[in-house]
């Protein structure tokens, strides 16, 4: 399967080059040429199979006709060794707690995925380092830093805004050493985005040397994360409860929902998306105007949606060939202040004792307003609570426990290197390593 550009259908690329280039050489992002529907038999029996078995049929779609059988059923394997439950919060709302892998974030999923997919790349080709360049608002950062970890011919660089990240989240990128380097940027998440697509783009630095991005623009990131919502329906069939399925996702630079209407586009059953946005709601003003307006990213307690130009907003308009009502048609949109987070987190855990972190609050809060009579919602609750520790405590005016594998990363000694966020300054850098 080719790989086109999202600025030219004509520029296209082998799944090895994508995944390697990580953006296209025009500056767009790669999309699959086609989707592949999943068989009526895959959904007739998916409440009888396992992640691991339904994240490899899905891989297989995307992936198949360029990695080995054998090869892809590994890499899946090992990537998806921790569960993703769907657990009840009210008679109506479910949350899809994707904190249950190594960084105890949703982007364990891709980020695991792909550092195996561009390993095995990188032995088959035998070359010369890849240096992988990410920024992060928060999870990204850490999920990438681990999943890259010690892994042979790769060095990472993560790039964060300082000041802007929960002190467990930034220990958990920060504290590693090995292959993985901090840059602790003076400016916000848009800028560090910014940072990397220039990098990609100057010819000097590529001729210096192999870079490639482990942000949602890659397709080896951002296509894995449709895994889990085909476990969710799963779950959800065997409960009994599968019809007239909503999905809700927090989301910032959307990778997260693309993958899920990728899903759809595969044949999953959901009836309609909910992208729940906090103050940062350049889509939610998209779907009410029809006009996209990027603008700079606002500081919220929901650090990792702190997004003012979403990069996947580009997949959004190919996947639905620029048609702002067709968009519209599949997903609807909302946005909260912080107060209203902070009011969800608090009475959701009261009533239910259910404890959201405030990327799952925009996602419950959604549900909870907006589903209609016979539906059934399922949001992502995209990271452990504890990982927002003093927000949260805060909030609910309780202490939270930390799972021990955040108590491990908190141990550890911080080490980043100061940057600023003009690109002179990050090239000069790169170009003495």
């Amino acid at each position: 399967m080719k790989y086109y550009s999202t600025n030219n259908r004509n520029n296209e690329a082998t799944l090895r080059d994508a995944v390697v280039k990580g953006l296209a050489s025009d500056r767009g992002l790669y999309m699959p040429e086609r989707i592949k529907p999943l068989p009526k038999e895959f959904f007739d029996e998916i409440d009888t199979l396992s992640l691991q078995e339904i994240s490899y049929r899905v891989a297989d779609a995307f992936f198949g006709e360029e990695v080995p059988a054998d090869v892809l059923k590994q890499l899946v394997y090992d990537t998806m060794n921790f569960d993703i439950p769907l657990v009840k919060v009210t008679d109506t709302i479910h949350s899809l707690e994707m904190f249950h892998g190594p960084t105890l974030a949703f982007k364990d999923v891709g980020a695991r995925f792909m550092a195996r997919l561009l390993g095995y790349f990188i032995r088959q080709e035998g070359k010369e380092q890849v240096n992988v360049l990410v920024a992060t608002s928060g999870d990204t950062g850490s999920a990438v830093a681990n999943g890259f970890l010690g892994v042979e011919g790769i060095h990472v660089y993560v790039l964060y805004p300082k000041g802007k990240v929960s002190e467990i989240q930034e220990k958990q990128f920060t504290t590693l050493g090995q292959n993985i380097t901090a840059l602790e940027v003076d400016g916000v998440f848009d800028d560090c985005q910014a940072l990397v697509k220039s990098a990609f783009m100057d010819s000097e630095l590529n001729a210096h040397m192999k870079l490639t991005s482990a942000n949602s623009i890659n397709v080896a990131r951002f296509l894995p994360q449709a895994f889990y919502y085909f476990y969710a329906y799963a779950q959800l069939k065997k409960a009994g409860k599968a019809d007239n399925m909503v999905v809700c996702v927090p989301s910032g630079n959307f990778g997260n929902i693309t993958a899920a209407l990728f899903g759809k586009r595969m044949g999953l059953p959901v009836k309609r998306f909910i992208a729940a946005n906090n103050r940062n709601d350049i889509f939610f003003n998209y779907l009410q105007t029809g006009v996209y307006t990027p603008k700079p990213s606002v500081a919220t307690i929901a650090n990792a949606m702190d997004v003012g130009d979403p990069s996947n907003f580009a997949r959004i308009l190919d996947l639905y060939g620029h048609s702002h009502e067709a968009i519209a048609a599949d997903i609807s949109g909302t946005t909260y202040t912080d107060e209203e987070i902070r009011d969800t987190v608090k009475n959701t855990y009261c009533e239910t004792g259910y404890l959201l972190d405030p990327h799952g609050a925009c996602g419950f809060r959604a549900l909870n307003e907006g589903l209609q009579p016979g539906e059934v919602g399922v949001f992502l609750e995209t990271a452990h609570p504890a990982k927002f520790l003093d927000t949260v405590e805060d909030i609910i005016e309780a202490k939270v426990e930390i799972p021990a594998k955040l108590q491990a990363f908190m141990k550890g000694t911080k080490q980043s290197v100061p940057m600023s966020k003009e690109f002179a300054a990050f090239k000069e850098y790169l170009l003495g390593q």
